[in-house]
């Protein structure tokens, strides 16, 4: 069982995650006379066997691949051993897919809907087992992402580019016990590439459809005690049409949405000495979309564009303390976001500015009190702020949480915690979940369960800020939404695990949702909603060269007081994904994916109780080395030009067609 290795005020800011990059060093580079000294992590390496432990379902397509995962416990562990539903996609399969954008990346992944308005930097939601949109956390080197400025809360993933990412994880149920608020539906968690040997510079270029012209640098590598990657990736895509020629006045052109997208991050860590180490992480996005906007009565779309500018910064700087012996290690760990936005309308003389800044200050301690069974401790200390032209809003919250993570034989895994807040504008919430696993012995079946609860706090929005001139204004009486929720599955290896399947069934009930009152003045906690489903899929090596891998995904997501669907959550998706290596150098995948009907509302919000049509959709991917240093790659997205809305009003990409070239020192990927 791997050591103890904590997360956000749980996860650490530059854990080390096995398998690493898979990456050759330079086979001219002469032997050090010594072993050089490696830059402490953020708490200790996995051992060595959990490499051979087979994965629960993730998104990598071969039922061999290997993986371990942080965001379950806080804890790196081998990911056969979580009982909590998760996909896990690593760099590689980044890099085999050629995900650009984060909600490219969650497309396929069993339990999610991702809908976009629009293409690349259109505003993107994901809906995990037919919660809210706003019902996931979203982290990043255990800095929690999300602007407090924005109205329900919810995270908007358009801005997160792929560039840099060593590990995405998404953890599905409720996940409060450990994360505290918005873990409602699960968990998105990505990591970034942390620098480890010799110095390695990478770059790359693309270009195709829609006025498409990305790059990417970057330099990372450790020497001694200090261990670096500083990366920077641009993505641009000039010209993609969004908005439906039906909704536009007679006579006028549609113009396509142009979007820029600047993002720069490093990460750093220094072992000061055999007890203490420091890590640092920094990340900063600067992006514009150039969209076409809605205005008049009945709303049309308008003949000018508008503009919208965001500024994100995230960064955590963190302390880690390991006691001698190492049988405990504290963290201490200081986070700061700030999300900047602005907005210019057509005709609108100067732009609307919003933002949202989060604080927070954390420890926690990992204890191994015996092999196999670690102890989680923390508490942290958080603030909010809100700022517009006409409102500054502030609310806090403290926490504390305690989990206990046991391995006992390799065959029964338990994980348990329990978490209080304590909300500057509520009071006390307290949380828990418990999560345990067993494999049988001889046919080598995983039965896993868990049982947790959830909630997710009112947004300062919500709270504070009125709207005079609408007769509409906050309510800072609002509870927490709540939920519970469980599921029970099974995933079963054959043939020594060259083939893999299984299913889940997940439920979850949620109380005191926040939605407009009865007079449509303020907000008032009166919702209700159910959300039941399976999670089904099956995973082969058919050869050492081929792999396939398809995953199935029924969700059943109601108002429970007036019994309709819930909108954006289509009842059926499915993924297939084949990769074939016909020769070493060679590189080829094809990826179909369905995604059924679903219940929507016009583009202007008028009218409700569409029935927005499902899709199914074909995208190939290629590449091929040229040496150890050069490597060409292609993409076809949409292979058959399928058009579809998604959501309603807002078309989404059609066939697109892209290549390049990605350049490293040694060890292309």
């Amino acid at each position: 069982m791997a050591g103890p290795l904590a997360a956000e005020a749980q996860q650490s800011a530059s854990p080390d995650l096995l398998p690493p990059v898979e990456v050759a060093a330079p086979k001219p580079r002469p032997k050090p006379k010594s072993q050089p000294k490696r830059a402490r992590p953020s708490a200790f390496h996995a051992p060595a066997d959990a490499r051979t432990q087979s994965p629960t379902p993730a998104a990598s397509t071969s039922a061999n691949a290997v993986s371990v995962a942080v965001s379950p416990t806080g804890i790196v562990s081998p990911a056969a051993q979580a009982a909590s539903s998760i996909s896990i996609v690593t760099a590689k399969d980044i890099q085999t897919q050629q995900y650009r954008t984060v909600p490219d990346l969650l497309s396929t992944i069993p339990g999610l809907n991702v809908v976009q308005a629009g293409g690349p930097g259109g505003q993107a939601s994901v809906f995990v087992r037919g919660t809210n949109s706003n019902h996931t956390k979203v982290l990043i080197d255990g800095i929690e992402l999300g602007n407090p400025a924005t109205p329900n809360g919810a995270f908007d993933y358009a801005h997160l580019l792929t560039a840099d990412i060593q590990q995405l994880e998404v953890l599905r149920g409720p996940q409060s016990g450990l994360y505290g608020s918005d873990a409602i539906g699960g968990v998105v968690s990505i990591v970034t590439r942390k620098g480890e040997g010799p110095a390695r510079a990478v770059a790359s270029v693309e270009a195709g459809s829609f006025n498409t012209f990305n790059q990417t640098a970057g330099v990372s590598g450790s020497q001694d005690n200090f261990n670096y990657a500083v990366n920077v990736a641009h993505l641009h895509a000039g010209d993609v049409p969004v908005t439906p020629l039906q909704l536009l006045p007679p006579g006028q052109q549609a113009i396509g949405n142009s979007y820029d997208n600047m993002t720069y991050s490093s990460k750093l860590g220094l072992a000061l000495n055999d007890e203490w180490t420091v890590n640092s992480v920094v990340r900063y996005t600067d992006a514009t979309l150039l969209f076409t906007g809605d205005g008049g009565f009945p709303s049309v779309p308008n003949a000018d564009q508008s503009r919208h500018n965001v500024h994100q910064l995230a960064t955590r700087q963190e302390a880690v303390w390991s006691l001698p012996g190492g049988r405990i290690t504290n963290y201490f760990g200081v986070n700061y976001t700030s999300d900047r936005s602005s907005d210019l309308a057509p005709g609108d003389l100067s732009s609307t500015v919003g933002q949202g800044e989060r604080l927070r200050y954390d420890w926690h301690a990992v204890t191994r009190i015996a092999p196999g069974n670690d102890v989680i401790v923390g508490a942290e200390q958080q603030a909010e702020r809100l700022t517009t032209a006409a409102l500054s809003a502030e609310n806090g919250n403290k926490a504390g949480f305690i989990e206990l993570q046991s391995s006992f034989a390799e065959r029964f895994f338990l994980v348990a915690n329990v978490r209080d807040d304590l909300n500057d504008a509520f009071g006390s919430h307290a949380t828990y979940r418990i999560a345990p696993a067993v494999i049988v012995p001889l046919t080598e079946t995983k039965l896993k369960a868990s049982y947790g609860t959830g909630f997710k706090a009112p947004t300062l929005s919500q709270l504070y800020q009125d709207f005079p001139a609408f007769n509409f204004f906050g309510n800072p009486n609002l509870r927490p939404e709540e939920s519970t929720g469980y599921d029970l599955g099974f995933e079963q290896p054959l043939f020594a695990n060259r083939i893999r399947f299984g299913t889940t069934y997940f439920h979850n009930s949620i109380t005191n949702l926040i939605a407009t009152n009865d007079t449509f003045t303020s907000y008032a906690n009166v919702g209700l909603a159910r959300t039941e489903g399976t999670e089904s899929f099956v995973a082969a090596d058919v050869t050492g060269r081929l792999a396939v891998r398809a995953d199935y995904t029924f969700t059943r997501a109601v108002d429970a007081i007036t019994g309709q669907q819930l909108l954006r959550r289509p009842k059926e998706k499915w993924s297939a994904t084949a990769i074939w290596r016909p020769v070493d150098p060679l590189t080829v995948s094809a990826t179909v994916l369905h995604v059924s009907d679903w219940r929507d509302v016009s583009r202007d919000g008028l009218v409700s109780g569409l029935t927005a049509p499902g899709y199914t959709i074909v995208n190939l991917r290629g590449d091929y080395a040229l040496s150890d240093q050069v490597k060409l790659f292609a993409r076809v997205d949409n292979l058959f030009n399928r058009h579809y809305q998604n959501p309603t009003g807002f078309l989404a990409p059609g066939l697109g067609v892209f290549g390049g070239i990605r350049v490293a020192s040694y060890g292309v990927q």
